[in-house]
């Protein structure tokens, strides 16, 4: 899962699409990329590796095992970025031969011995150096290998080394053929600093003290998988055990937050027992390890055996209490491990095959685990990122015209993909569904297969044609864009339905269709055909009271749809789905002065679902009498009680629009809660009510662990009480004002003031936040011209204000000249 880049998290929610779009010809039938061709066939890697903490670089050797694919060969050609090469020759039994070789344009060609034909083995030892700096000098979208706070001069970071190989960038840290559909098995033995642990793909199959307090881990991959997937992490971390029938699993654990470990990664052994039964295969690798590592700019890359997270998997009881923020990405790099894993996209054209699998893994571990409506709601929030990004509309799931390999790492690979696999699903049926993701991982295991096998494997089940399926959805772009109409003719007593169709190109699909009869839904399931206009008659008594399409939310779609009050509410109370019953309660945030719209707002605070609890209380206002009269007593009680932490939050919230002072001692007591909404939403309804008090609550709530939603909601608080405290903890948004002010322009203005706040001031630990953040955003923010001319603007604007702090108070030079040199060295990095 490489595509979340989480420093830019913050900003996502605001951003409509435009400025991170991907490159134009993203989509677009420019060029062809086809698969790799295979000359030579990897079968096993050795390495041993030590590492220069002070220069970055890594000293390695290697053995490469390998043979003639199909013709026969006398050259090898590998990937070896950045490198110096040292020495290449012929292994045989441990006796080395020189061969000659060159090395130029990061492509290591070798002169074999002789010719060999295919299945005909040799081994060829290099020994090199690894240069991760050399290769970002080169202009790199990523290093591979990466030294966090190498020398330890950064006493808010610690000393870790990772690697992130995905999509090509293994060839940084040891030479191979760095392609997707390129398998192997590795051993790796790694020596490093006795005070740290190892680890890496496979089981430690031993360990050695060396002299000078180093020791040398032993690692051994004896099952083959791609070389993309290869992984080594060093650093001072706690392990703590876990398992799964006879799987040892390892949580590699910062050890600040050893004793939360199973609270973040505690599923991972039911994921594993629900995957495996749901699949029709077993977890297929001999262990499983998770770590996390500093300053990794994805969310989290799913290395075999050893998945790599980004740190904001590390979360403490305040926000454990509100609900694990990380859990779905856990699932996620899991169940790659099957898909992506096991079985991998034979080329970076075919990634639906890994990545829209695991996001889909995501819908049905909170399906099995939380119920239907989390799943669906889970699905929604999914699609919709896709569907507000329109520079996507264009682009194919399956793409051969990509411009680099990174672009198909996208909302259309990921959200739209698992999307597409719902509606496959429902197509289906779960049980040809789910049996035909097992004949695929059975038919393709420990190999490369692309979106055609995948068809193939489902209609082998099946027994149906799948071709205008994966036509429209795979090979082609877009998504239904519908509206509709009715109307009813009393003598048949019929209502025809009109379903209009308003995108160039029309699609097929089922569609479900509620026709409200008395009150009551009736569900028509219909096919609508690839034309501009449908219509459909059904028998009703009386003209219809509400007509709901995609009453189930299955169909990955846009619909344009506008009903009354009343009929939100009849939808409402009459729905089983989530996504009608959410529909029908974002429907009336236009009309809430309507007496329905209120009646739809009670009965949504009563909902089972505590998502529509909060989404109801996001949207009404108690200030308004007509709405306070009615929802106030409801509201005062899911604040006190709701079994939900992040409802009690919100609750506090629509309380605190009333500035009525009765409710301070519900709000003191918010204060001193676990969870970390509740304690943020009460600090902030407070300060709402009686602004005098900001002075006085500043230390009262730490935001250090702050969820994205609470963060925004402070930082107009923060920055205009001049919240000195918290200044740091406010950097991972304001270090992004350029993006959200055209998205949302109140908390834009207040990002900038706060930005402007931090450049203005003395305050090392939020300057430097500022800097790591935009280093930790770099390698995607560099990848469009306007997003990195707009940070550096940006950057250039804030060191001229902090130099004038400088000269206005010379007497704080030491610390603010620290600042401005980490300023201008973020600078060189967007020039």
């Amino acid at each position: 899962m490489k595509k979340i880049i989480l420093s830019l998290s913050m900003v996502t929610i605001f951003f409509s699409g435009k400025v991170f779009a991907q490159t134009e010809t993203s989509g677009r039938k420019k060029i062809y990329r086809a698969t790799h061709t295979k000359r030579t066939e990897l079968k096993h890697t050795k390495l041993k590796v030590n590492f220069d903490y002070q220069k970055e670089e890594m000293n390695g050797e290697e053995w490469l095992t390998a043979s003639p694919y199909f013709y026969p060969s006398d050259s090898l050609t590998l990937d070896a970025k950045g490198m110096l090469i040292h020495e290449v020759a012929m292994d045989k039994e441990g006796r080395k031969s020189p061969l000659q070789y060159e090395y130029k344009n990061n492509i290591l060609s070798i002169r074999l011995d002789k010719t060999y034909l295919k299945n005909q083995e040799y081994t060829v030892y290099i020994k090199y150096t690894s240069r991760p700096k050399e290769v970002e000098k080169q202009g790199s979208p990523a290093k591979g290998l990466y030294f966090i706070n190498a020398q330890s001069t950064d006493q808010n970071n610690l000393p870790q080394i990772w690697t992130d190989g995905e999509t090509e960038y293994s060839s940084a840290w040891f030479p191979t053929i760095d392609k997707p559909n390129q398998k192997t098995t590795q051993e790796i033995y790694m020596t490093v600093p006795d005070k740290y642990v190892s680890l890496s793909n496979g089981v430690l199959k031993d360990s050695r003290k060396e002299l000078n307090a180093m020791r040398t881990d032993h690692w051994v991959m004896d099952k083959r998988h791609s070389v993309y997937l290869a992984f080594m992490g060093v650093g001072d971390y706690a392990i703590v055990k876990d398992q799964w029938k006879n799987i040892p699993i390892d949580y590699y654990i910062e050890k600040e937050y050893e004793p939360y470990a199973k609270q973040i990664y505690g599923h991972t052994p039911e994921m594993m027992e629900f995957f495996s039964k749901k699949l029709g295969y077993d977890y297929p690798w001999m262990k499983y390890a998770q770590i996390s590592g500093r300053d990794y700019p994805s969310a989290a890359m799913e290395n075999t055996t050893a998945t790599l997270h980004n740190t904001q998997v590390l979360q403490k009881p305040g926000q454990l209490a509100d609900e694990n923020r990380w859990e779905n990405i856990i699932a996620h790099e899991l169940f790659h491990h099957w898909f992506g894993d096991l079985v991998t996209a034979e080329s970076w054209s075919n990634l639906t095959v890994n990545e829209s699998f695991a996001n889909y893994s995501e819908y049905l571990w909170y399906e099995y685990k939380y119920g239907k409506d989390q799943a669906d709601y889970h699905l929604m929030s999914e699609i919709n990122k896709y569907i507000h990004s329109p520079s996507d509309f264009q682009k194919d799931l399956v793409r051969f015209d990509y411009d680099s390999s990174e672009d198909v790492f996208d909302l259309v690979s990921y959200q739209k993909g698992g999307g597409i696999l719902h509606m496959l699903r429902n197509y289906l049926g779960d049980e040809a569904f789910f049996a035909g993701m097992t004949d695929y991982l059975k038919t393709y295991e420990y190999q490369n297969a692309e979106a055609e096998q995948l068809r193939l494997s489902f209609e082998r089940i099946s027994g149906k044609d799948l071709n205008w399926f994966f036509n429209q959805w795979y090979y082609g772009s877009g998504n239904p864009q519908l509206n509709y109409s009715y109307t009813f003719e009393p003598v048949k007593k019929q209502v025809e339905v009109t379903v209009n169709q308003s995108q160039k190109k029309e699609f097929e699909f089922p569609l479900a269709i509620d026709i409200y009869d008395n009150g009551k839904p009736v569900r028509h399931n219909v096919w609508v055909a690839a034309k501009a206009k449908n219509t459909f008659s059904f028998n009703v008594s009386k003209n219809p009271d509400v007509v709901n399409i995609n009453a189930d939310g299955i169909l990955v779609s846009e619909i344009t749809d506008k009903k009354t009050a009343a009929q939100y509410l009849m939808q409402f109370v009459n729905s089983k789905e989530f996504s009608s019953r959410y529909k029908a309660l974002t429907g009336i945030k236009e009309n809430l002065d309507d007496p329905a719209s209120v009646k739809l707002l009670s009965a949504a605070l009563k909902d089972p679902f505590f998502r529509i609890r909060i989404k109801a209380l996001e949207i009404l206002d108690v200030s308004k009498p007509e709405q306070g009269k009615i929802l106030i007593p409801d509201i005062e009680k899911l604040a006190a009680n709701d079994p939900k932490t992040l409802v009690q939050a919100a609750a506090i919230s629509a309380l605190a629009k009333t500035k009525n002072k009765k409710y301070f001692p519900l709000f003191e007591k918010g204060l001193n809660a676990t969870s970390n909404a509740v304690r943020g939403s009460a600090w902030l309804a407070m300060i709402t009510v009686e602004p005098s008090k900001a002075d006085d609550l500043a230390d009262k709530i730490d935001l250090s662990d702050a969820s994205k939603d609470m963060l925004i909601k402070m930082i107009p608080i923060v920055v205009k009480n001049k919240v000195t405290s918290q200044m740091k903890n406010i950097t991972s948004i304001v270090a992004f004002y350029p993006f959200i002010k055209p998205q949302n322009p109140e908390l834009g203005k207040s990002s900038e003031e706060g930005f402007n706040w931090i450049m203005t001031s003395d305050n090392a630990e939020a300057t430097e936040g500022i800097v790591r953040i935009l280093n930790q955003a770099k390698t995607e923010m560099l990848k469009n011209a306007q997003a990195k001319a707009m940070v550096s603007q940006m950057l250039k604007e804030g060191l001229a204000k902090k130099m004038e702090f400088l000269k206005l108070n010379p007497q704080k030079a030491e610390s603010v000249n620290k600042q401005i040199t980490a300023l201008n060295k973020i600078i060189e990095e967007y020039k």
